[in-house]
């Protein structure tokens, strides 16, 4: 998929200036961190509206043959619903387009969840993670839910499935971007214990990286090559003996544009509409 960027007209001058293989890298690098700058200045505008838990739409309870002496459910398709999970430091606006077009192409419920930025423990949030999800099941009448993860999130979400058993309630994890293996970037944050969490060899990746045999969730990982946050870039694949994972490849875009891009958005929907654990997605994703 082609992406045209305002940097496109200084390209012929910039190859004159570099070698050829070195000017690609060069060029994808200064498009993607541009791109990320440009994707942080928008998000640092909706961030605010994001802050607030997401108000739950109101809506007639399913039809049913049987008196409706219980709670009130809402009509949902066959699909489970999608909840949307933020990475660190940030709230649901990050995912105001992926929401917009899992919504408007899948037709399933979507909904966004906050966790809160003083959050300290991946355990602790992971056990709110499926407080929520109980929540949900009940409210919309459906066993199993579908999760997009986006950084931090995405292992919030795995802990939840491998550890907690959380395999019972989510059918698919999305992941975008998120540090299965641990990252070492930026070693001065480690002041915060969740940040701690995120590192290799930290208990939490210890206890991910342990045998999980029978696992019922299929995850799909989005990991790109220019993702600063990741170090190295490869730990945002999910790489497990017991857990049936696809792992996609993308290349030209950042961190920051992972839950953001129409390209990707187009990828998280053919992973979700996937209905059988044996069906693969094939092949990598290029936005350049």
């Amino acid at each position: 998929m082609k992406v045209t960027e305002a940097l496109d007209p200084f390209l012929p001058f910039c190859r004159r200036l570099l070698p050829s293989r070195l000017a690609g890298l060069s060029l994808a690098l200064l498009k993607s961190t541009a791109l990320e700058a440009a994707i942080l200045a928008g998000h640092l505008l909706l961030y605010p509206t994001g802050l607030t838990p997401e108000r739950r739409p109101a809506g007639p309870p399913a039809p049913s043959a049987e008196p409706d002496d219980g709670p009130a459910r809402l009509p949902v398709r066959a699909a489970p619903p999608v909840v949307l999970l933020h990475g660190f430091i940030d709230n649901r606006s990050v995912f105001v387009l992926l929401r917009r077009s899992l919504a408007q192409h899948g037709g399933q419920r979507v909904e966004s969840l906050n966790y809160s930025p003083l959050t300290c423990d991946i355990r602790t949030a992971a056990e709110l993670l499926g407080r929520h999800l109980e929540e949900i099941c009940e409210r919309t009448g459906s066993g199993r839910v579908d999760i997009v993860g986006h950084s931090l999130g995405g292992l919030i979400a795995r802990y939840y499935v491998q550890c907690l058993g959380g395999d019972l309630r989510v059918r698919t994890l999305v992941t975008l971007g998120t540090p299965h293996s641990g990252t070492r970037v930026a070693p001065l944050a480690d002041a915060h214990p969740i940040v701690r969490q995120m590192r290799p060899g930290s208990e939490v990746i210890e206890e991910l990286a342990r045998p999980a045999p029978g696992c019922r969730t299929r995850f799909v990982s989005f990991w790109s090559d220019l993702d600063s946050v990741m170090e190295p870039v490869e730990t945002a694949r999910i790489d497990h003996p017991d857990l049936l994972a696809t792992n996609v490849r993308v290349t030209g875009i950042g961190h920051l544009a992972l839950p953001v891009h129409p390209a990707i958005a187009t990828g998280i929907r053919q992973a979700l509409d996937e209905t059988h654990p044996e069906e693969r997605i094939t092949g990598g994703l290029t936005v350049a």
